[in-house]
């Protein structure tokens, strides 16, 4: 503004000073005869160029005034100003707690929504087959990728891994992105598969298919039972730890599932679509977490079975591995080996009392099968070259099948409540099931025990949030359902809770 004023007054001056030299009378000469008229006019003239220049003058002072007292208020407002200057701000960048926290939120939040779309990706190939589902089939797939990568990263990141923090800032924005893409392939599918089973309009095929598996699971509640019974007298309490209570939250959930059944069914007669399609999702996600407690008793029967069964070769194995390592003790001489006499030692007598103790316990009353196999093929695992091959590789492999397969079960029926921590530990177990069966055992049990806190504590907020929403009806208090929320569906965080409430 002040140099604005400035050149306007500049110019106003240049123009009073140019405008009288233009003026003329038209190109005529006029001589004057008498010396004192050419005087006269001299003086006239000098009088009326005097006058000229007092405009351009009194225009440049104004001017120079008026940049003045912009210039003063300019800088008196600058002084006094509350407001911070006008000024280019870089983008907002969360620290690495913000991201910490988001990090984890969303790893549940993802996970979430592929077991939920998973779920209901089984009733719809039920009644449509594979090639209908196949895009929604691969939209789970993709979203499992990218939900698998985001858990390894973790995994690294609570490792320690990478250690600048730079680096590990990059590795959870990381994470971030792949739970945000493994969110946004489920979500870019929700319409269309909505479309595809269309509830709403038809829910009678789909609400047969949901009967017959619900009558299904009732009907072998009663043989599972049996089974866990009969586990508790063959075994010891430790062996059936795993699946206690299994039988009773089944039972909870079929009736959540009959109860929801019967409404649908009702709502269905009196032509109410909407209503009936309701019920019938929230049937739909109690009846696979029922079916999940049965076979979880069904698998252990046979685990425990298998174990024992390959307990004593296991010993034979184990023993063959002690005997080896006696010779290389006999052998070492002063000279640099790669384990030490006195280690090597030390791992001979660990993995003799482990033994020992596992015979004990076989032949003194029931006993664990599992715990008995995971005892002999961790002791015996320091004494051989490859701990992944021969008798002992199957074992700590039965083992930790056992161990990852438990955990998943435990996550998943009650995922209302537990938090990315165990769900991590989980995920690192699956990923080094064949690759290390000795370390998936140990991140199995250490996930499974995660859980278990997160649930002790379920009233609580998990992971800096209110405990998400379990998929079945409602949210899981203390392992019991709360009915009357409407389930999650096939989608990513955008459209997974689009239903309404009941």
């Amino acid at each position: 503004m002040r140099v604005a004023h400035t050149l306007l007054g500049g110019l106003a001056g240049v123009a009073w000073l140019v405008l009288p030299g233009m003026t003329h009378d038209g190109g005529a000469v006029v001589v004057e005869a008498r010396a004192g008229a050419v005087e006269k006019a001299a003086v006239q003239e000098d009088d009326s160029s005097g006058a000229d220049l007092v405009l351009p003058l009194l225009a440049v002072g104004a001017a120079g005034v008026i940049g003045g007292y912009a210039y003063v208020r300019r800088t008196r407002r600058a002084r006094t100003r509350t407001t911070p200057a006008t000024a280019l701000v870089g983008p907002w960048t969360p620290s690495t707690d913000e991201l910490d926290r988001q990090a984890r939120a969303l790893l549940v939040t993802a996970d979430d929504c592929v077991r939920t779309s998973r779920e209901e990706l089984g009733f719809a190939e039920a009644r449509f087959g594979a090639t209908p589902v196949a895009p929604y089939a691969r939209a789970v797939r993709d979203a499992e990728a990218e939900l698998t990568a985001a858990f390894r990263i973790r995994q690294q990141y609570d490792d320690g891994i990478p250690q600048e923090p730079a680096a590990r800032q990059h590795a959870l924005a990381g994470i971030v992105g792949r739970c945000e893409e493994a969110g946004r392939r489920l979500d870019a599918e929700a319409a269309g598969f909505d479309q595809l089973r269309a509830l709403e309009r038809d829910a009678d095929e789909a609400l047969k298919i949901a009967e017959d598996r619900f009558r299904a699971l009732a009907a072998r509640t009663a043989s599972v039972e049996s089974l866990l019974a009969g586990l508790r007298r063959r075994y010891a309490p430790s062996a059936t730890a795993a699946v206690t209570g299994h039988a009773e939250q089944a039972k909870d959930r079929l009736v959540l599932a009959t109860l929801r059944l019967n409404h649908s069914r009702q709502a269905a007669d009196r032509r109410d679509p909407d209503l009936a399609a309701a019920h019938l999702r929230t049937a739909e996600s109690a009846i696979p977490q029922a079916a999940v407690f049965l076979d979880g008793i069904e698998r252990l029967t046979t685990e425990l079975a298998a174990a024992d069964a390959l307990t004593p070769a296991a010993l034979t194995g184990a023993e063959a591995a002690i005997a080896g390592a006696r010779e290389r003790l006999a052998t070492l001489t002063e000279a640099p080996a790669e384990i030490p006499s006195g280690e090597l030692w030390a791992r001979i007598l660990h993995s003799d009392g482990a033994l020992a103790a596992v015979r004990d316990a076989r032949t003194t009353g029931p006993y664990d099968p599992l715990d008995g196999l995971r005892r002999i093929a961790r002791s015996a695992a320091p004494l051989t070259a490859d701990p992944t091959t021969g008798v002992l590789g199957a074992a700590a492999l039965l083992v930790a099948r056992s161990a990852v397969a438990g955990a998943g079960d435990f996550v998943a029926t009650h995922r209302g409540a537990v938090g990315a921590a165990a769900r991590t530990r989980l995920a690192e177990a699956e990923r080094l099931l064949v690759e290390d069966p000795l370390a998936a055992d140990a991140y199995a049990g250490e996930a499974r025990d995660l859980a278990e806190q997160d649930v002790r504590v379920h009233g609580n907020p998990v992971e800096g949030a209110a405990a998400h929403e379990s998929g079945v009806a409602g949210a899981i208090v203390g392992g019991v359902l709360r009915d009357g929320e409407a389930p999650g569906s096939f989608g990513g965080p955008r459209t997974r809770e689009r239903r309404a409430r009941l």
